[in-house]
């Protein structure tokens, strides 16, 4: 049996080891700003005019067996915080960070119980969903020059059946306050913005720009299948992202960017038999 993690012995345990990890993230991100090493974006103003990307991402989805109110809870969540985001400005040289903005989500500040994931296993926890919204800014950076930075995810487990998937597994994110964040760099000559609302079914976001960009970005997965192995069923395959130029359509880069090979956690019956290899 492996041996359990500090972290893993009891509650308080765990509350320490979160604790140890909240003060680090503050104190390195005082440090560097002293210096002048880190930038954080934080600025506001009107909407940028160049569109990059935009997508929409649904509120309430069928997520295997949890409980539909922590859905409900989620959409409550995620309305407090996408003000939070909405209208922020990443001028070059500037990183973005999900927690610096959003802050600490807390029962004082409205946050309810929602959905989390913690050490691969679904949880309830105040400000559950925030997942979500990291994942929405992932997709759209992911479809930009801009850098990422810091990325956590649920890496080796595929908690939950496909339930109208738009976008390829493994492309998520996990972050925990504030020690796991979600952040990417601008090291381009112009500055972005990210716009993002809530509406009674979607959280809706769009990726500006000052100007429009010379490339378009294609996020795509290649030879998924889902493979039966000693210990259980895994899910296999690799993200693929290419960078084309808008004029000529010609591919410029190609790179893999996510190799998947996790282990399903729910009924692999959910699964069709044409899926697996």
């Amino acid at each position: 049996m492996a041996r359990k993690l500090f972290c893993e012995i009891s509650p308080l345990a765990y509350r320490i080891s979160a604790g140890k990890e909240v003060t680090k993230r503050y104190l390195s991100d005082g440090i560097k700003t002293f210096l002048g090493k880190q930038s954080l974006a934080e600025k506001r103003s009107t909407l940028l005019p160049a569109v990059i990307y935009e997508h929409q991402s649904l509120i309430r989805r069928k997520l295997g067996d949890a409980d539909p109110v922590l859905q409900e809870n989620k959409a409550v969540n995620l309305s407090l915080a996408a003000p939070k985001v909405d209208g922020i400005l990443i001028r070059p040289g500037e990183t973005f960070s999900f927690w610096h903005l959003v802050g600490s989500c807390t029962e004082k500040k409205g946050y309810k119980e929602g959905l989390t994931i913690r050490q691969g296993v679904p949880q309830s926890g105040i400000g559950g969903g925030m997942c979500q919204f990291t994942n929405l800014i992932h997709w759209m950076v992911l479809h930009s020059p801009l850098t990422v930075v810091e990325h956590h995810h649920h890496d080796g487990v595929d908690l939950f059946p496909d339930f109208g998937r738009k976008v390829p597994f493994g492309t998520g994110t996990s972050i925990l306050w504030n020690y796991k964040d979600y952040r990417f760099y601008n090291d381009t000559d112009q500055t972005f913005q990210l716009s993002v609302r809530v509406t009674d079914r979607y959280l809706c976001g769009e990726l500006r720009a000052e100007r429009k960009l010379p490339h378009s970005y294609h996020i795509r997965t290649e030879e998924e299948f889902f493979t039966r192995e000693a210990d259980g069923v895994y899910r296999c395959g690799e993200v693929i992202r290419e960078v084309a130029d808008k004029r000529t359509g010609q591919i410029l880069e190609r790179e893999v960017i996510k190799k998947n090979h996790a282990k399903v956690l729910y009924d692999p019956l959910l699964i069709g038999p044409e899926r697996f290899r």
